[in-house]
């Protein structure tokens, strides 16, 4: 008899879509995770500050916040779990972020590994340069930003380091950083 086990662990590689060269990061989660928690870890793996809108969308399924003043078709993602989403490896699920700057994610199902009771979830394995700073304007607008703050001679240098608080290197990732807030979050 071929049993399966009521919960595993899924890698999840995150991918912020139409930026060149790719912001992503690999994380492990629990495959029971609901969209709701789903959504909080996606704000601390990319380095979001969770202050604006978003959902998830699988095929023409839509799961986010439900608003009773403005009734839509939207899902309650926290009645969804990841594994009732993405039920096996190379399936992807699209993330979007923040509707005025239109950030879209696809979070892609890597690997379904066995469930280990010792295990620390979830917990980000591997990633690849800085989450563009809220507000930047979107796709367009981060790549103007980084233009002005690429270059001391742009018109614009002075007022977008300014309003990056000194400087944004948009190579840099810490996983340690981004590990202790999801451990820090995960043990609330």
């Amino acid at each position: 008899m071929n049993t399966r086990s009521l919960r595993s662990i899924y890698q999840l590689k995150v991918t912020l879509k139409n930026i060149r060269p790719p912001i992503w990061r690999r994380f492990l989660i629990s495959s029971t995770t609901n969209l709701g928690d789903m959504h909080l870890v996606l704000q601390i793996v990319m380095g979001w500050a969770n202050v604006h809108l978003h959902e998830f969308v699988k095929e023409n399924e839509r799961y986010g916040e439900p608003d009773i003043e403005f009734p839509s078709d939207i899902h309650d993602e926290t009645e969804f779990r990841l594994d009732q989403i993405l039920k096996q490896e190379k399936e992807k699920l699209i993330y979007i972020y923040d509707f005025g700057d239109g950030w879209e994610h696809e979070v892609l199902l890597e690997k379904v590994l066995p469930f280990k009771h010792d295990a620390v979830l979830p917990t980000c394995i591997k990633g690849k340069r800085a989450c563009p700073p809220e507000d930047v304007g979107g796709v367009g607008g981060y790549g103007m930003f980084l233009e002005a703050v690429s270059d001391p001679s742009h018109p614009e240098y002075a007022a977008m380091c300014e309003w990056a608080d000194g400087g944004f290197d948009s190579e840099f990732f810490d996983l340690d950083a981004v590990n202790d807030l999801l451990h820090g979050y995960c043990r609330r």
